[in-house]
């Protein structure tokens, strides 16, 4: 088959050919038809992640879509989400015409692909999943609470920008770095879009008086402290990643004061049901055009570029592989 191999820590995979997947029980064998290229790919493949150095050669890819061939558990010919231990663990991930997948890692989609293309699923993935369970399983937002989403323009702040308006939030902010992440986060939902500043008492002072009651957090660091100032009482501050840095600062008056939170989320924690029951639930508003990830194909055959472009940032949205068997 062909497949995006990787055979050096560091450097791009190549499109090439690659040995089919063998079924094995607790494996089911599904043709892949869209894979993002999302930044765990890249820091797996690097060889520097807390994973430690995946053996190589093997195929990247810890999401796909596609359609099952082989299946104990789930019907041939069946419409399909899945994750992958790709780089984490020994074995291939979605980069390829074909993928072996844990079955607890098949999510049936419910969706038809009419109404939530292949490579529309791809692209919100488990950046759906988190942003959705951010809102309601770790801050449990309420109908008419406020909400503040960092790194707006981004697939997480994107859908959970989104998933916060179908929620019933009365108010939806974004912070966002770039022109090109606001327009991101204003087409996702956004009510207004706060622009990003390194210094944390002008960025306080752009997000205006205490009023957050659930603030969504994939960035942490300076703007994680601003947010922390402005958390309305009872405020819920959740935090699900670190592109901005691992360190911020709160103030234990402001916390205390407030009786805020700040919560910690990582879809690890989650059950199979529950990445289940939060992608169906995403995706049933997918197909409505509430939520989405903006988001670009690309053929498998130009992975190398690909890969290039989500390495150096040069992308306007997210980057999906699409794979013709």
């Amino acid at each position: 088959m062909r497949a995006a191999v990787l055979h050096t820590h560091g450097e791009p995979p190549t499109h090439a050919e690659h040995p089919d997947p063998v079924a094995a029980e607790g494996l089911s064998i599904v043709r892949v038809t869209a894979a993002p290229v999302v930044p765990l790919d890249l820091l797996c493949a690097s060889g520097t992640s807390y994973f430690g150095p995946p053996a190589v050669p093997y195929v990247p890819g810890v999401q796909g879509v596609g359609v099952v061939e082989q299946s104990e558990v789930v019907a041939p010919g069946t419409r399909v989400f899945f994750a992958t231990s790709a780089g984490m663990a020994a074995g291939d991930g979605s980069f390829a015409e074909r993928a072996a997948v844990p079955d607890e890692d098949l999510i049936p989609l419910a969706v038809s692909e009419e109404a939530v293309s292949d490579a529309a699923v791809a692209a919100i993935g488990l950046s759906g999943v988190a942003g959705w369970m951010t809102l309601t399983w770790r801050a449990q937002l309420q109908a008419g609470e406020q909400v503040l989403v960092l790194g707006g323009g981004g697939a997480v702040g994107q859908v959970a920008i989104g998933a916060a308006r179908v929620l019933g939030a009365s108010r939806v902010v974004a912070v966002t770095r770039s022109e090109a992440s606001r327009e991101r986060a204003l087409v996702a939902g956004a009510d207004e879009v706060v622009a990003l500043s390194t210094d944390v008492d002008e960025l306080t002072a752009r997000l205006g008086e205490p009023s957050y009651d659930v603030v969504v957090d994939p960035v942490f660091g300076v703007a994680a402290t601003a947010a922390s100032r402005v958390l309305a009482a009872g405020g819920r501050l959740v935090n699900l990643g670190g592109s901005s840095g691992d360190e911020a600062v709160f103030s234990s008056a402001v916390l205390r004061s407030k009786t805020a939170s700040v919560l910690g989320y990582t879809n690890n924690a989650l059950t199979a049901d529950q990445r289940r029951e939060a992608l169906t639930a995403v995706l049933e508003h997918a197909a409505t055009g509430a939520i989405a990830v903006a988001h670009e194909t690309v053929t498998l055959a130009d992975v190398a570029t690909a890969w290039s472009r989500q390495a150096s940032g040069a992308t306007s949205g997210r980057l999906v592989l699409t794979i013709d068997a």
